[in-house]
Formats: C-alpha cells, sequence, structure tokens
C-alpha cells in the first residue's frame, strides 16, 4: 500500500519532535534496517544537536529534500573548519546531496522543519555515522553553546 506524505503525517511527526528531549523524530518508510535505501521523514526542531559527522567505511550518499520550515545544512574540513553551507528553504533552495565521506550537520532554523531524507542502506549503529572527534558529543554539556557558535558564525538567526 502506498504511503502518503501529507500536512497531517508531518504536523504529527512535528509534535513527537516538540516532546522528544532530542527535539527530533524519524518516520522510517523503510521496512527494515537491510533495506539498500534508508528512506524517512526526520522532523527537527531548533534546538536540536546532530554532532558533526560522515558516511564513510562504508561509503554512504545522503540526501536532504526539505517538506517543511527552515533548515542549514553545514560543511566541513577534517580540522572542524567550515567550508560552506546551504539554507534549505521553500523559495530558491529545496534540497541537498551529501556525497560519502563528506563532514556535515543539519541545524533546525524554524520550528516545524521536516525533511524527507534518503540514504543508502543497510542501516547498522555501529557503522553508520563516523563522528567528528573535533566537536562535542551528542549529550554533552558544551553541545549548546557549540550549536549557537555555528548559528553565529553563519549568521543564521532561528526564527522562535
Amino acid at each position: 500500500m502506498p504511503e502518503f506524505i501529507t500536512a497531517k503525517v508531518l504536523n504529527a511527526l512535528c509534535n513527537e519532535a516538540k516532546e522528544s528531549a532530542r527535539l527530533r523524530k524519524n518516520h522510517n518508510y523503510h521496512n527494515s534496517f537491510n533495506d539498500p535505501i534508508n528512506r524517512m521523514l526526520n522532523a527537527i526542531e531548533p534546538g536540536s544537536y546532530v554532532q558533526p559527522h560522515k558516511h564513510e567505511n562504508p561509503d554512504k550518499r545522503e540526501v536532504f529534500l526539505l517538506l517543511k520550515g527552515k533548515l542549514a545544512v553545514v560543511f566541513f574540513d577534517n580540522e572542524g573548519q567550515i567550508t560552506e553551507h546551504v539554507v534549505l528553504d521553500k523559495e530558491e533552495n529545496f534540497g541537498v546531496e551529501i556525497p560519502p565521506s563528506v563532514w556535515h550537520t543539519i541545524i533546525a532554523l524554524e520550528p516545524g522543519t521536516v525533511v524527507y531524507e534518503i540514504k543508502d542502506g543497510p542501516y547498522s549503529p555501529a557503522d553508520d555515522k563516523n563522528f567528528a572527534a573535533w566537536a562535542p558529543k551528542e549529550g554533552d554539556k558544551n553541545c549548546s553553546d557549540y550549536l549557537v557558535s555555528l548559528i553565529h558564525e553563519l549568521r543564521l538567526l532561528p526564527s522562535s
């Protein structure tokens, strides 16, 4: 049976993200982690910290298509310096495809942000992401400060 991506689905997922301690919530469309293509809705709220990472060994591509809200995708070099970024919005930039081995993070800039995410499978928590040693780990006390520093460095001002 087809699954429709509707405003009702997005709004329900956004409500779940707001209630989540991590301020984000996925809705998977792949039936198993062994699926060769992982597809999901990813609702993310401002203040959610995604540790910079890359998909390498195994190499995986990742695609974000904006469905609702506004999202910054930030790219880094191996030392953690920002190399570029893009703001996904509903007017100019709708999505981005990230090649394997590229350091990146995402930052929600508006409440109720949802992307359709596509990533090569299969999914294995042990080797899905290579986390950057130069950035705080999720849950560390300085995650929020690091996130705010990225927002200020890029002159991104989240909506409230």
